[in-house]
């Protein structure tokens, strides 16, 4: 079973920019797509980003299409998440997770999840 740890987020202003990072414990990433979400006190959890196993194909929500960049390196067993021109509304906890496919990212059908890390954009 893999675990993850993210890591990377802070406080910043908005217009700056923050790479997040998730970290495979324990696990092979490789074997898996990969996927970004956050959420926001008071709201659920919503899909952000996510990349084939290929490494080939990214999916992005349309809020961030234009400012997020996912990537992952498998020879470090590292996702990562590079936010641009952040946002107030971007505030969230971020979290990463796995699945067989992009589809399944997006359904969190793999139930495996980090712990998150505390993203928080002022203005």
């Amino acid at each position: 079973q893999v675990q993850l740890v993210e890591s990377g987020g802070r406080e910043v202003q908005a217009g700056e920019s923050l790479r997040l990072s998730c970290a495979a414990s324990a696990g092979t990433l490789s074997a898996y797509a990969l996927g970004w979400f956050r959420q926001a006190p008071g709201k659920e959890r919503e899909f952000v980003a996510a990349i084939s196993r290929s490494r080939l194909i990214p999916s992005y929500a349309d809020s961030v299409a234009d400012r997020f960049t996912i990537s992952a390196d498998n020879a470090k067993n590292t996702l990562y998440l590079q936010m641009n021109s952040l946002k107030p509304e971007d505030t969230a906890r971020y979290y990463c997770t796995v699945g067989t496919n992009i589809a399944t990212v997006k359904k969190t059908s793999s139930g495996v999840w980090g712990q998150g890390t505390q993203v928080s954009v002022y203005s």
